[in-house]
């Protein structure tokens, strides 16, 4: 029996991983901090896929969260064969104005934590010379932009990180891959709208089944990166090519950000 782990397993690109991985006869421990929403979509994974389900509710925006997550699944009794580093919020604003307790949530979420499982996980996969991690970034890595100061920057780790742990584990057996998703229709971007419902029907909001299904598949064929679908790559390259004096010019001229 294989074993997957996802973090942020409830919603959005987290549960589709769950999904997809059951789908490909993987036995999961799935996590999050939403206790009922994680034990709901463990049930319904479980009973759709005949799958073994094991949900952990834990916070993982807790500074020892990593190594309670790990005694946890070793409780368990499982080796986990395949890791999925997802769960993230977006926090916009300005650095300023930000409220301290949820950068540090930001910080634990997209940095701490993630590598901390690779740690633990990956000492794990090393040593038995077989394994996958798949970390979530995003598109936004590609371009630093005033009012996702966080956001992008703490992304842009997980990029830069993934791609230097990629080389560290490949001797061992060991794929590392990184997921660069673009924006997506979960919670945070919906099809509520109709600038949203546009975006959406041109490919530039992306479903999360297709952001998962397009990661596990990077993932398993041993890819570093993977933008899914023509959103994610657009946003990328446009990211990366945009001049310094028109991030300027448009922050300026924005009225979502404060000015003198």
């Amino acid at each position: 029996m294989s074993w997957a782990l996802v973090t942020g397993a409830c919603s959005g690109i987290g549960l589709e991983m769950a999904r997809g991985l059951a789908g490909r006869g993987y036995s999961l421990v799935v996590v999050s901090n939403r206790a009922v929403e994680l034990e709901t979509a463990a049930h319904q994974i479980g009973t759709l896929h005949g799958a073994t389900v094991h949900a952990i509710a834990l916070d993982l925006a807790q500074p020892d969260a990593a190594p309670a997550l790990y005694d946890k699944v070793k409780g368990l009794g499982v080796e986990i064969e395949v890791l999925v580093s997802n769960a993230g919020f977006l926090l916009f604003g300005e650095v300023a104005d930000a409220d301290p307790a949820r950068v540090n949530a930001l910080l634990q979420l997209h940095v701490t934590t993630p590598t901390l499982l690779a740690h633990y996980f990956g000492r794990d996969m090393r040593a038995r010379r077989s394994g996958h991690l798949l970390i979530v970034s995003s598109a936004s890595a590609w371009r630093d932009f005033p009012g996702v100061a966080l956001y992008g920057s703490t992304k842009r780790y997980l990029r830069s990180f993934a791609s230097a742990l990629r080389e560290e584990m490949r001797p061992w057996g060991v794929n590392v891959t990184c997921l660069a998703p673009g924006a997506v229709a979960t919670g945070l971007y919906g099809r509520s709208t109709g600038a949203a419902t546009r975006a959406a029907a041109m490919g530039l909001i992306t479903d999360p089944a297709k952001v998962a299904k397009a990661g596990l598949r990077g993932m398993f064929r041993g890819k570093a990166l993977v933008l899914p679908g023509a959103g994610a790559r657009l946003m990328a390259a446009g990211m990366a090519i945009t001049p310094r004096w028109l991030i300027h010019l448009l922050r300026m001229r924005t009225s979502y950000l404060s000015r003198p």
